[in-house]
Order: structure tokens, then C-alpha cells, then sequence
């Protein structure tokens, strides 16, 4: 997706929510630093001056919407919805078309 992201993720040792806020913070660092550090990108300024906010980093939008999945039946709901949100979006014609999508992964594996 062009503005958002979907993860499923598991951790029995670290909160969720440490995940996410480490997450967050890694890739708005890297992002911001490739925006730097790319020569050929002509709005750099404009993009760096956008993404600071109190002289912080301000890429994610605050918190995040997370959910336990109980249930296989859950997870296979969740996966459906996230594979088909580019389709939505009207991106692809299928789900397996996206490219940064797990699902023509696991049509390999067959699942």
C-alpha cells in the first residue's frame, strides 16, 4: 500500500507494543536518511522539512491498531483482508500481484 502498512507479527517475550514503537522508529530513521542521502531526489528539502515535526522525526501516524488473533479462522480472515487491500485500492487486478505482499508466497507454498 502507497500509506499504510499491514503486519502480522508474534513475539512471547517482547509487548507488542515495544514492537511496534522499535519498528516504527527504525524505518522513519532509514526512510529519512535515504530521502537525505539520495542525491537525485529533488524535493528533499520540502520532504525532510515535512517529515520533522519539534525537530523529531514525524513519519507514523500515532499508535496503531493492534489485534489478537485467537483463532485460525481469525488469522485466515485477517490474511484475506490484508492480501486483498491492494485490490481495493485498485493497485492490482489480483492479490498475488503486489508486490510487496506475502500472498504469491504462499500460493507457492500452497496455501
Amino acid at each position: 500500500m502507497t500509506n499504510h502498512i499491514h503486519l502480522i507479527v508474534q513475539s512471547d517475550k517482547v509487548p507488542l507494543s515495544d514492537i511496534i514503537r522499535d519498528f516504527k522508529k527504525f524505518t522513519a530513521t532509514v526512510i529519512t536518511k535515504a530521502i537525505a542521502n539520495n542525491p537525485k531526489e529533488s524535493r528533499k528539502r520540502w520532504m525532510l522539512w515535512l517529515l520533522k515535526k519539534e525537530d523529531k522525526i514525524w513519519f507514523w501516524e500515532e499508535g496503531y491498531h493492534g489485534e489478537e488473533i485467537f483463532s485460525k479462522a481469525f488469522f485466515e480472515s485477517k490474511m484475506r483482508y490484508i492480501h486483498l487491500n491492494p485490490v481495493r485500492a485498485g493497485l492490482v487486478e489480483k492479490e498475488e500481484e503486489y508486490l510487496y505482499s506475502s500472498c504469491g508466497d504462499l500460493y507457492v507454498l500452497g496455501q
